[in-house]
């Protein structure tokens, strides 16, 4: 049975850059990577890389600003939803990690992977801070 998309392709416009960490530390202490959807311009200095990459990535993109107030002076927090129609990194579980949106970095802050009924992913929500 094919179930319907509840993020359509056509509706997902803005490009975004995406890194995905794995659980656990390189040699070096560093984060390994994952996934990896960067927007790539012409260098000498690109290598091949063992991560999993797709480009470019569009995604439906909503932006949220929250004001708080604390005792002492203001503080403006902005945080976004990122709705990709497929699941970009599939078997495995998305802990951590940033996306360029519109030339802003922002860090992942939780992931929602939306599931149809016989289990496949119809769509993946990402909540960046």
């Amino acid at each position: 049975m094919k179930f319907p998309r509840l993020v359509l392709k056509k509706f997902c416009k803005t490009p975004c850059a995406v890194v995905v960490y794995d659980e656990g530390l390189t040699e070096d202490g560093a984060p390994k990577v994952l996934y990896e959807c960067r927007f790539i311009y012409p260098s000498d200095s690109i290598y091949p890389s063992d991560t999993l990459f797709l480009a470019p990535l569009y995604c439906n993109y909503q932006d949220r600003v929250k004001t708080v107030y604390t005792s002492d002076k203001k503080k403006v927090e902005c945080t976004g939803v990122l709705l990709i129609p497929f699941d970009f990194c599939p078997n495995s579980s998305i802990s951590s990690g940033y996306v360029t949106v519109n030339g802003v970095k922002r860090e992942i802050v939780k992931c929602t992977k939306g599931r149809n009924p016989d289990g496949t992913v119809n769509y993946v929500e990402l909540d960046v801070m």
